[in-house]
């Protein structure tokens, strides 16, 4: 577990919504929300399935595994406790399952990352109570 993780932290906005989300990244699993009505696996956790509005959910396992959908270096970062020497990358990641989830890229130097990049999902422990899901190269 990191120890001096000074950047700010994720605050859930619906927190029972994504408990299960963020209770799966603390074991290091990665799990989406899915309807039982149409089999559909979304992202993010919402009272309703995007794809035809059941309230019938649960949660799935997924690979975390996927590739770069879309990505930018951030290089003036809009909290200070983000900014760095070389900048980051935030990017959406399709995932092999399907859903898009928001995440940075780690583990490569920045000019490396490219549209299509196969990524796989890794698990940073920034806190007691949160876990950060990230990507590096596969």
């Amino acid at each position: 577990m990191s120890s001096a993780y000074d950047k700010p932290l994720p605050m859930p906005f619906h927190e029972e919504l994504s408990r299960p989300f963020w209770e799966a990244t603390k074991r290091h699993e990665l799990i989406m929300p899915v309807c039982n009505d149409c089999a559909q696996i979304f992202f993010y956790p919402r009272e309703a399935c995007p794809n035809c509005t059941s309230m019938d959910l649960s949660w799935k396992g997924v690979s975390g595994k996927g590739k770069i959908y879309t990505y930018t270096r951030v290089r003036q970062a809009v909290h200070p406790s983000f900014q760095s020497e070389h900048g980051h990358i935030y990017a959406i990641i399709e995932l092999d399952e399907g859903p898009k989830i928001p995440s940075n890229i780690v583990g490569c130097e920045p000019e490396d990352v490219y549209v299509d990049m196969e990524v796989t999902a890794i698990f940073e422990n920034v806190s007691d109570n949160y876990t950060l899901t990230k990507f590096k190269p596969a």
